[in-house]
């Protein structure tokens, strides 16, 4: 069994969805961890302490004993091979890598979406104004996606629940949130992903105001 001497570092505000999807894995793998906050706000990001652990300077960052690593899907795919436990990606290589796609695309695209209903929405209940006729262009691709990767009615993307499926969840509901209209079985899978426990501990995690 590896050493489980892990710190994770993560937003003040407990807001982002990066820094969620890694402790959901941390919690999906049962690992004991110090979860330590950085300010973003006043850029504590960029102090030289912080800077020399975290290669890109952002959070979330992982320290494995004296292995630093930043970039969330970077931290879910390490903690999935180096420790046992609950799966997060698929043992199919075929959908292992569907499910990397999934969450590359989350973080690469539909930025309408993100700057538009920021996870302000999810986290905190801040609404937000009537999405632009780009952000609804935007969300018409994200429900696409969705009804083609969501085609057995199973609750969870590739019948096993992985990682993606906590990133996508948290996709859809800055939109269900925020009370945008999103069509019935994609709000209530994430309604569903949304219930899982590891993914509730982040949403009770005491956030200060904003």
């Amino acid at each position: 069994m590896p050493s489980t001497n892990l710190r994770l570092y993560a937003d003040a505000q407990f807001a982002s969805p990066y820094a969620m999807s890694a402790f959901v894995a941390l919690h999906e793998k049962r690992l004991s961890f110090e979860l330590v906050t950085i300010d973003l706000g006043i850029n504590a990001n960029l102090e030289p302490g912080y800077a020399a652990s975290s290669l890109t300077q952002r959070v979330p960052t992982l320290v494995h004993d004296s292995f630093a690593l930043s970039e969330s899907s970077a931290i879910t795919e390490y903690l999935d091979e180096v420790f046992p436990g609950t799966l997060l990606y698929p043992k199919d290589a075929i959908r292992r890598a569907r499910a990397r796609q999934v969450q590359a695309w989350l973080r690469s695209d539909l930025m309408p979406i993100r700057q538009e209903r920021s996870t302000e929405a999810v986290f905190y209940g801040a609404s937000a104004a009537p999405l632009s006729a780009t952000a609804r262009t935007a969300a018409g691709k994200l429900f696409s996606a969705c009804e083609v990767l969501l085609t057995d009615h199973s609750p969870n993307l590739f019948g096993e629940w992985c990682i993606a499926d906590a990133d996508l969840a948290l996709m859809l509901n800055r939109l269900v949130l925020n009370g945008d209209t999103v069509p019935g079985r994609l709000a209530d899978y994430a309604a569903h992903q949304w219930q899982r426990p590891s993914v509730q501990r982040w949403v009770a995690l005491n956030r200060p105001p904003l």
